[in-house]
């Protein structure tokens, strides 16, 4: 593995963009067309996919990461063709109407080869290789970056740091060896994803130790489950039932709380819903922490 200082993280081209580490913090912002997103900020209608899009373009987002399938814990899983149903017109629309690069929130390699055909310009994968390795070479083939997500769903743990550490290495390394490029490469270490609540807060308590692995990081803790555990806004319990209540903006300031201290630790890029407020918070950090 190449060795990278940290703060040295070169350049990564995506699109007609280039995202230049450790100048700023950039901005993905979430377009989620499943109407089940654990948000509450699902969108069943493309158009409105679309609007939603260009607004949090305007408002800041520095690429706009599309997704078809909730991530939501116990959701049901989505078939390749309702998936690319969902996500290729968007992505179509997008990556001709939308000023920014367009990123692809899947899993699936038919959904992501689809997608970047497209006109998507990143792969976002929240399984880090795991139940598709195909993706890296998919990444290598196309020349687009991919990130890369530590996901513990399938295998809970109880130091978590380690394991983090432990599956990003693995991800990356595999990616290196399909021909990703070292600089198309970003790491995720997956808040919210097969950790305790507990843990969730450790990783982002020790978020600088992934330094250690010479890549940019994802941070995706924008209104996940911890935020609401920590602040009582979890979701209703009904003749012991847990009923669904879209967080929206309860978690904002939370959400802010999280993305100020990640670029404390080091987050690179921040995953967000709310792109206009989170705009405001990475600048003022940046000002802190980067001196711009």
């Amino acid at each position: 593995m190449p060795e990278y200082k940290p703060g040295n993280l070169g350049s990564t081209p995506c699109g007609t963009s280039i995202f230049h580490w450790g100048q700023r913090t950039y901005i993905m912002g979430v377009v989620n067309v499943s109407p089940d997103s654990f948000s509450g900020d699902g969108i069943a209608d493309a158009e409105e996919s679309i609007a939603k899009a260009k607004r949090l373009a305007s408002e800041g987002a520095d690429i706009i990461d599309v997704g078809g399938e909730s991530t939501r814990p116990g959701s049901t899983p989505v078939s390749i063709d309702e998936e690319l149903q969902r996500v290729v017109p968007v992505v179509e629309k997008l990556a001709k109407e939308v000023p920014v690069p367009v990123s692809v929130d899947t899993y699936k390699l038919e959904v992501a080869r689809q997608a970047l055909n497209a006109g998507a310009n990143m792969i976002n994968d929240i399984w880090g290789l795991q139940k598709e390795p195909a993706l890296a070479d998919l990444a290598a083939q196309k020349g687009v970056p991919i990130v890369l997500m530590s996901n513990q769903r399938d295998s809970p743990c109880q130091d978590i740091m380690p394991a983090v550490v432990s599956d990003l290495k693995r991800a990356v390394k595999q990616a290196l060896s399909a021909g990703v490029p070292w600089e198309n490469i970003i790491i995720d270490p997956g808040i919210g994803f097969g950790k305790t609540q507990e843990q969730n807060l450790e990783v982002l308590q020790r978020l600088e130790e992934l330094k250690m692995l010479g890549r940019p990081i994802l941070l995706g803790s924008s209104r996940k489950s911890f935020i609401g555990w920590v602040l009582d806004l979890t979701p209703e319990q009904r003749s012991n039932k847990v009923t669904f209540v879209p967080p929206g903006d309860q978690r904002l300031e939370g959400t802010a709380a999280t993305i100020a201290i990640g670029i404390a630790k080091g987050a690179d890029i921040i995953r967000v819903h709310d792109v206009r407020e989170m705009a405001r918070v990475c600048k003022m950090s940046d000002a802190v922490v980067r001196g711009v």
